[in-house]
């Protein structure tokens, strides 16, 4: 057996800790065991005086506080290891963007309604490929820890299918057949007694909403939209982009035989599109009053040009700000601006040429 030196790290780090639980355990243990049997062996019960006594009950103050605090510190320990694993996990799954990417400016945020997790039941991703720069945009049937399963399914699919197909409609077939295996695996597991049979749509109340956004060279954005909700774009105020309808969610259907993307906009250098999910939208104030997205986004996109990790953290706190921190749903941001000093231009020709890929 090969021992890596992260393994053999680990091991270190866990031979630390049983040390650590032994010293802040194990000896006040004994202690109060050789307090007790003190007690019994020598009680000074029978004793005259107050002497024995306040030091038998200072005896056993100092093994009890001792012990109670070699638990707490154990415990606290123990808790930050745990978080620190799960950080590193959650980073993994939904790992930071870079600032720039192809000639994109891009920035992300999420808010997560299971506390202390920084990732739930929403997805993203952007990626440069030899097509253009892909981006992901999901949202999860439900929110929390219980929907990572299918954010892993769908991001790890995504990140492979977006360098390996040609076409924008590949990359959603490859999200949707990803899924649809995790689903079924779920349903073996939860349903064992079915005897490994395998229904075609399993699960069906799971479904997972996602934008598919593809920006190539020449500015042009072309979209595939599953039930998730358009982007707004971002220069002169917010402008919501509505450039048809969108299909069904992926999970509970089958996806059409013949997928053509949509053209959304043409991005100039300098403009900004955001995408979000629907938790942004849906959040609500004590009184009840929905979030105002829209106008949130006029106000953080003012100052010229907009700045992508600006915009995402000013809706954020707006966004903590109008729910008081008690978010209903996991909420997603991804905010990229065309940086490109110069963008070619397209003749009408060129551009139905490429709205067909």
């Amino acid at each position: 057996m090969i021992r890596t030196p992260g393994w053999t790290t680990a091991c270190a780090t866990a031979l630390r800790s049983r040390r650590a639980v032994a010293l802040a355990l194990v000896l006040p243990s004994c202690w109060l065991a050789l307090v007790v049997a003190w007690e019994l062996a020598w009680s000074p019960a029978g004793a005259d005086g107050m002497g024995p006594r306040i030091a038998t009950c200072v005896a056993f103050l100092i093994a009890v506080v001792w012990l109670a605090a070699g638990v707490r510190s154990t415990a606290e320990r123990e808790l930050r290891r745990i978080r620190h694993i799960a950080e590193v996990a959650q980073r993994v799954l939904l790992r930071p963007l870079p600032a720039r990417l192809d000639g994109i400016a891009l920035a992300a945020g999420q808010l997560s309604v299971s506390r202390g997790a920084s990732i739930g039941g929403d997805l993203y991703e952007a990626m440069s490929t030899p097509y253009g720069v892909r981006v992901v945009m999901g949202d999860v049937r439900g929110h929390g820890l219980g929907a990572i399963g299918a954010v892993a399914a769908v991001l790890g699919s995504f990140r492979e299918a977006a360098y390996d197909e040609p076409q924008l409609a590949g990359v959603l077939r490859r999200l949707d057949r990803a899924l649809a295996r995790h689903l079924r695996e779920r349903c073996r597991a939860e349903h064992p007694a079915s005897g490994g049979a395998e229904p075609e749509r399993p699960l069906g109340e799971d479904f997972v909403t996602v934008l598919l956004l593809e920006i190539r060279p020449s500015g042009e954005v072309y979209a595939l939209n599953c039930g998730h909700p358009w982007p707004y774009r971002l220069g002169r105020g917010a402008e919501p982009l509505t450039p048809g309808d969108p299909l069904p969610p992926l999970g509970p259907f089958p996806l059409p035989a013949d997928l053509p993307p949509l053209r959304c906009t043409r991005l100039l250098p300098g403009e900004a599109l955001c995408l979000y999910t629907d938790g942004a939208e849906d959040a609500r104030d004590d009184a009840g009053r929905f979030f105002a997205l829209r106008e949130a986004l006029t106000v953080a996109s003012r100052p010229s040009p907009v700045s992508p990790a600006d915009v995402v953290e000013r809706v954020r706190r707006a966004l903590l700000a109008h729910t008081r921190g008690r978010l209903s749903d996991d909420v997603a941001l991804l905010v990229l601006r065309n940086d490109r000093v110069r963008v070619p231009a397209q003749s009408a020709a060129g551009e139905a040429a490429g709205a067909h890929r």
